[in-house]
């Protein structure tokens, strides 16, 4: 049977300013398949996805709907067309609830009876096996918990052409198996799937055919059974890439923060920490290891003083000191007072880690406003920074005035990463620096943690990629339900023991 396409793109063309992001790309998305779409970021990948849904208006080309032409000028036209995207950063109401984020912009009779609503959002949630509570505030829920909502968003307007861009960014891989099973239940069915990934791991095992962009232009399209990891990424930056991770010997290691019996308890009066102890060195990488909800989140932002803590001591110690400095019931401002040179690049760049209606400019700010000495703000440091950091960590953008929110996912996480790192820190912590960000990118990432504990830096850094884990990092703290379950030599390990660790407690398990 020959393939039915359910969206061709001819000659598209897009332009920001004297950026070009698409440069006359064809493509063509087909019903009953998995299309992955592969780049770098900046490549133009989610600008391509966002006119097909609605986004964007493209400059130059067509774009043709089950073999006819079709005007996209907004998302309501996208949506009658039968075409729904969930994008990598949420676009949901912080006060709503999700069944009311879920109906928001819908028209017709029912859509305000709450009941109903809820009704057929937990149908939605048992058919595909999600979990969500439709009352639920969006406030009060998890990274997974939002990009959830997202996908039930979709599926509840019914689009039969679903494009999800790092739909996996956030889920387990217990999440990302039950979401593969829902979307080959969709190719079954006769729908159009495309995936933005850079987890090339999924590419090979859910899509059918993988489409490359390379600097706004189209490059080929393969049979996913016909490549491989090397090929794809061979092909999306243009030269043979390594997919080694170095990692330096620790060397001369210093202890830097101590915490002792650290236990936290969220507003619902639930134990996000339980007890946990650790060590973190300077001069060596500390992994932070577990499923989704483990306490990650809870356990860097009590360091930074962003968790509010109910019992237990952290402590840091200065470079070269013997003393220690108790960062315990002290905000951001104050622990950066005391003269603790402490950088957190957070899971939420654009809720916690940057503003996203601020140019880049106006961002590296953020870090040194205080510290002027007149009623004017000086932006010529700032500026250098930014320009600095556009240029050793190829930010693809316009310009250094460009607000961060236009910026793709990839080049918003290496400018907050870029400026976290320009303050000369003793103690960098990273949540998921790597989280949607292509290959040479995530390397690009990699090599400025080496650097950082090369130079005695004290690194924290919690991912979610195991094979990452054991590659860069030197120890492995492993959290299961807010409990240590064990801290172990990332050179003597297996992938094996952290995921069993990370599912079941180990008696003893403390360093």
């Amino acid at each position: 049977m020959e393939p039915v396409n359910a969206i061709e793109l001819r000659n598209i063309t897009k332009r920001f300013g004297n950026i070009v992001a698409n440069n006359k790309v064809n493509l063509d998305i087909r019903r009953g398949e998995i299309l992955s779409l592969l780049g770098e970021n900046g490549s133009g990948k989610t600008t391509l996805m966002n006119m097909i849904s609605g986004i964007y208006f493209p400059d130059e080309g067509q774009i043709f709907v089950n073999g006819e032409e079709v005007t996209i000028a907004s998302p309501k036209d996208a949506f009658d067309l039968g075409i729904g995207m969930i994008h990598q950063h949420f676009k949901l109401v912080d006060v709503l609830t999700a069944a009311e984020n879920i109906i928001l912009g819908l028209e017709g009779e029912g859509r305000l009876n709450k009941k109903s609503v809820s009704k057929k959002v937990r149908e939605i949630s048992s058919k595909y096996g999600f979990n969500i509570d439709p009352e639920k505030k969006i406030y009060d829920m998890s990274v997974s918990e939002k990009q959830t909502v997202e996908i039930v968003k979709v599926l509840y307007r019914g689009a039969d052409i679903l494009i999800l861009d790092e739909p996996t960014a956030v889920l387990t891989p217990q999440e990302t198996d039950k979401l593969f099973e829902v979307l080959k239940n969709m190719k079954n069915d006769g729908k159009a799937v495309v995936i933005i990934t850079h987890k090339l791991n999924e590419v090979m095992a859910i899509s059918d055919r993988v489409s490359v962009l390379r600097k706004g232009e189209y490059i080929a399209t393969v049979e996913t059974k016909d490549t491989d990891p090397q090929q794809l990424t061979d092909m999306m930056v243009g030269r043979a890439v390594s997919l080694d991770i170095d990692r330096p010997d620790v060397k001369d290691p210093e202890d830097r923060i101590i915490v002792k019996n650290l236990t936290c308890i969220n507003n619902e009066g639930v134990k996000t920490l339980d007890d946990v102890s650790f060590i973190a060195r300077g001069g060596e990488i500390l992994g932070i290891a577990g499923i989704s909800g483990s306490g990650q989140r809870e356990l860097l932002e009590s360091i930074a003083g962003m968790e509010r803590v109910k019992s237990g001591e952290v402590y840091y110690v200065p470079p070269k000191e013997d003393k220690k400095v108790s960062l315990i019931g002290k905000t951001p401002l104050e622990i950066r007072n005391l003269g603790v040179s402490l950088s957190f690049v957070p899971e939420d760049r654009l809720g916690m880690g940057l503003v996203g209606s601020m140019d880049l400019v106006d961002n590296m700010m953020l870090r040194s406003y205080r510290k002027g000495k007149g009623p004017m703000a000086d932006r010529k440091a700032p500026k250098k920074l930014a320009e600095t950091i556009v240029e050793r960590l190829e930010v693809v953008t316009p310009g250094v005035f460009t607000p961060v929110k236009n910026l793709s996912g990839g080049n918003v996480q290496k400018v907050l990463v870029g400026r976290e790192i320009s303050s000369s820190p003793t103690v960098l912590m990273a949540a998921y620096a790597v989280r949607g960000l292509d290959i040479n990118s995530s390397y690009t990432i990699y090599r400025l943690l080496n650097e950082q504990k090369q130079q005695g830096v004290a690194v924290i850094y919690a991912g979610e990629d195991l094979d990452v884990l054991l590659q860069l990092c030197d120890r492995i703290l492993i959290l299961c339900g807010g409990k240590v379950s064990g801290i172990v030599d990332a050179r003597q390990t297996t992938k094996e023991e952290v995921g069993l660790l990370m599912t079941h407690l180990k008696a003893g398990a403390a360093e």
